[in-house]
């Protein structure tokens, strides 16, 4: 029963982030948005959450599940903080002088340039991190974006546990 439960929360997390990239992509064409950095990378984020909950879908109770689900809660974890560092910097740029820009491009901006030369369509950036862009229901997408990862967090500690007690 309990492996099932967590497959069902595996399967849900995976479809949840194959969700989240797709509404990135449409609201982006859509609403003519230029990502920035931390979008893009939040979007990867994403990718990477769908294929490790799909495995830990597969892989069930067995090692491979458990790393599996472990990865997609250090991901989620990883995207908790982008997408609250993206809010910050939305919100205080609209409070001060704080700006994404200039300085020596960190790691996450070489990884997404770097995508961006191989996939332009999915990853190349051209916007700017402090801009919070299009708004829904008075929040940013960075802020949903928080929403979303945390919950993928709890889900993925959830699963995880269910797992570890079959």
């Amino acid at each position: 029963m309990s492996q099932g439960r967590a497959r069902i929360v595996w399967a849900a997390l995976a479809a949840v982030s194959v969700g989240a990239v797709a509404v990135s992509l449409a609201v982006t064409e859509w609403r003519f948005l230029e990502p920035c950095h931390l979008c893009i990378f939040q979007r990867l984020l994403f990718m990477l959450l769908a294929v490790s909950t799909g495995i830990a879908t597969l892989g069930g109770a067995h090692l491979v599940g458990r790393v599996a689900g472990a990865l997609a809660a250090l991901v989620a974890a990883l995207g908790v903080g982008v997408a609250t560092y993206q809010s910050w910097l939305q919100h205080e740029a609209v409070e001060s002088l704080v700006s994404c820009t200039g300085g020596e491009p960190g790691p996450i901006e070489r990884l997404v340039e770097w995508l961006g030369e191989r996939w332009p369509t999915l990853f190349m950036p051209s916007g700017f991190c402090d801009d919070p862009g299009a708004t829904f229901l008075g929040l940013s997408l960075a802020n949903w974006s928080l929403i979303a990862f945390a919950a993928c967090l709890l889900a993925a500690v959830w699963g995880i546990w269910r797992t570890l007690h079959v």
